[in-house]
This record gives C-alpha cells, structure tokens and sequence, in this order.
C-alpha cells in the first residue's frame, strides 16, 4: 500500500461509518409495498390537480432539494432509496445535515416503491415532499433598479426550467408568472431549472395585480415581441427594469403589449421570425447584465 493510502481508506471509512449512523437514526420508518395508500397518494403529486388539492408538490433529486432547503421551502419528507443513494456522495452527506438540522421526517422506501414516485430514468435515490407556500407580492423585497422576469402564459417545462437558471444566472431579483398554463410545481419544471426555481424569490400573481405593482415601483416594462424595429440592445436596462416573455406561438396577451413602456425585438436575418422562449430570454438577461457591470 503506497503511503497515503491507508489514511485515505480510513478517512472513507469514517465519512461511510458516519453517513450510516446518521441516515439511520433519520429514518422513520420503511415502505416496500408499490400498493401502499401512502406512496399512492403522494403519487398523485405527478399531476398539476393532485398537487392543487392537496397543496403539496415533489422534488426529485438531491441537488434540487438540498436547493429547496436552502431556499427555504417547506420540505415535509425525504423518501429514500438505499439501493440508489450513494451515501458518500458530498450531496447526499449535506442534504442528511440539511435534514437533520430542519427536522425533516425520512421515509426509506423499496426500490420498486421508489419507482412508483420517480420520474427519472437514472433517478439518484431520493424525492422530497414539500408544502406548496402560498406567496404575496407584498412579501417581495427589491432593491433600487431591480431587474425582474415576468413569464406570461408559458406552458412548456423545459423553456420555463430554463429560464429560471437564465435568471438565478444573472442574479435576477424577481421572476414573475401571470396568465393561464404555467405550472411552477410541475416536476420538470423543477428537473429543467436544476433548482433554481427555489434560488430566487419566484412566484404567481396575477395580470392586472402585476401591472399595477411594476407601474407603482417604476419599472420601465419591456414587451419582448417581433412586431417592432426597436432593437432590445438601444434600450437602457441599468434602471428598474421587467422583461416580459409570451409563448412563441400567441406571443405576449393584450393586456401587457398594451401595459408596456416599450416594444423591444431580438433581430432576426434568416427564415425564422422568432427564438425560442428560453433563448430570447437569456439573451435580454445577459444584455442587462452586461449593461451593469
């Protein structure tokens, strides 16, 4: 054994040692049975109408929920694999310290139990319960010359996921959904966004409700759409700024290309008259970044 080695295997050791006691005096309990009426329950929760009723949603995955913790959502219970956890993973080691220090219950389930839950090929070994928290506008703290997102009527989870790591990219302070079909909670949506749904202050508000608290707070609204010349880099995106985004089909509603202080467009030299969503985003997002640093 060359030397170090042994120190090594040692150190292992102790983490592996450590982990095991650890996860141990956090399991409450074990479920095998895929049949059992709690893991059909919490099953529901794949879906948008199960997840209203009641008011609970899933997190899959350790990096996501240990990003959950520490954006401080309100995680109910870990269920966990041991047959797909990987105790010595530096993950999973703080996501036992996460959950030991909030007293969040651990329930060890079978690995066809687990599959009932899982919505991942390769899954890691661990979902989370978490209790939908119901947020106001008027618990939103921003500071001078805040730059926001405003998602209006997106539907697809990849584009929304990958706006919300666009935005925690740029250390945005807000994002904003309005309008019928996002689904903040849907479980790709949170897969998309790595968990950055959790790392910045991120909720629904309604349309009018939203105008109203942009135009009070002196926000210059900036209407991303094609039907106009006006370039979105001629814009000044150093002051309090909200880019809003529609889908690419119906584009923005009414209400906001009418609430807007300006149109703003990404330009476009070939056939296609539009980016995707997510794309047309970070390019907004970077150009304001660029423009404050």
């Amino acid at each position: 054994m060359r030397n170090g080695e042994g120190e090594n295997l040692k150190h292992s050791f102790l983490i592996t040692h450590h982990s095991f006691l650890l996860y141990n005096s956090l399991v409450s309990k074990r479920l095998d049975s895929p049949k059992n009426p709690t893991l059909k329950t919490l099953a529901e929760l794949k879906e948008r109408k199960a997840r209203d009723t009641q008011g609970r949603y899933l997190i899959e995955g350790s990096r996501e929920i240990l990003r959950a913790l520490q954006g401080g959502e309100h995680v109910l219970m870990l269920l966990v694999c041991p047959e797909l956890m990987d105790m010595q993973r530096a993950e999973s080691q703080e996501l036992e310290q996460k959950a030991e220090e909030q007293n969040v219950e651990w329930i060890e389930l079978s690995k066809a139990a687990f599959e009932k839950l899982s919505l991942r090929q390769n899954p890691d070994g661990v979902i989370a319960v978490a209790k939908i928290q119901k947020k106001k506008l008027a618990d939103v703290t921003l500071e001078e010359n805040a730059l926001v997102l405003v998602i209006d009527g997106l539907e697809k989870p990849g584009n929304i996921g990958a706006l919300l790591r666009s935005a925690d990219a740029v250390n945005i302070d807000a994002v904003f959904v309005s309008g019928n079909g996002t689904d903040l909670y849907n479980p790709n949506v949170i897969r998309a966004s790595m968990g950055s749904l959790f790392s910045r202050p991120t909720l629904a508000v309604e349309t009018n409700e939203l105008i109203n608290f942009l135009r009070s707070n002196h926000f210059n609204i900036l209407a991303a759409t094609p039907h106009t010349n006006h370039l979105y880099w001629h814009e000044d995106f150093t002051k309090s700024t909200a880019f809003v985004l529609g889908t690419e089909h119906e584009g923005l509603s009414e209400e906001w290309l009418e609430a807007a202080t300006s149109h703003v467009k990404i330009p476009m030299s070939g056939l296609a008259d539009s980016l995707n969503v997510a794309t047309a985003g970070a390019l907004l997002l970077y150009e304001a970044l660029r423009q404050r640093q």
